[in-house]
């Protein structure tokens, strides 16, 4: 599909925004692309389609609501449709997440769908992870989780704020640490090692997308399906 704006993450927000149907409750991610998807579903929605949003954050709740689309929560719906989310970068259909500090949300709704759908343009698109794992971590257990995962052969930074003294603070009001393992050989085993260790409630590796909507800078989508 060609578009004149030749905007990749407009684009691919907006076609992947199509996959939503009437009656559709829908997680709403978190992102720069995601937000051109939650926008046009605001104006699908004042075109008249029924749907519900379950957003991934405070930003994309303020976005959706925004652009007038209804909102629900999981205990309400506990499964949901479809996820629309981006990525920081995606391989072999595993991605990593949590550049916006919502990846705990993010795989939480993700998990609570039938179908998710990632949404990224080409440069986040590499034949091997490489970008830092973002890991929420509970603040009193900040020491523990450096020294685990040096264990597993990564190195933490707390990430700081902007506009903010002092570390960023996520919607559920843990630090963010971002954990460099280099080249990620083994994504399914460090996304196991991960969860395993005390102190991170979640991390930034998302396994097995169903879908991945890739825009170009040419103006076309690619779409791969699991």
């Amino acid at each position: 599909m060609k578009n004149s704006t030749h905007n990749p993450k407009e684009v691919t927000g907006r076609q992947a925004a199509q996959l939503v149907k009437e009656n559709m409750v829908v997680g709403l991610g978190t992102g720069s692309t995601t937000a051109y998807a939650i926008k046009e579903l605001g104006r699908r929605v004042a075109e008249g389609l029924k749907m519900l949003g379950v957003p991934t954050s405070y930003q994309s709740a303020f976005l959706a609501a925004g652009n007038g689309i209804p909102l629900t929560t999981l205990d309400e719906h506990p499964m949901l449709d479809i996820d629309i989310d981006g990525a920081d970068q995606v391989a072999n259909f595993v991605a990593i997440k949590g550049g916006g500090a919502a990846h705990t949300r993010e795989k939480i709704v993700a998990r609570s769908a039938r179908k998710f759908v990632v949404v990224v343009d080409e440069s986040k698109m590499s034949a091997l992870l490489n970008h830092t794992v973002p890991l929420e971590v509970i603040p009193f257990a900040r020491k523990l989780v450096e020294k685990e995962v040096e264990e597993l052969g990564g190195t933490t930074e707390v990430r700081m704020g902007v506009s903010k003294d002092g570390p960023v603070i996520s919607d559920n009001g843990n630090f963010i640490l971002d954990a460099d393992f280099g080249a990620i050989h083994d994504p399914a085993s460090l996304d196991i090692a991960l969860s395993q260790c005390t102190g991170i409630v979640e991390h930034g590796i998302f396994m097995n997308l169903d879908v991945v909507y890739i825009g170009k800078k040419d103006g076309t989508v690619e779409i791969m399906e699991m």
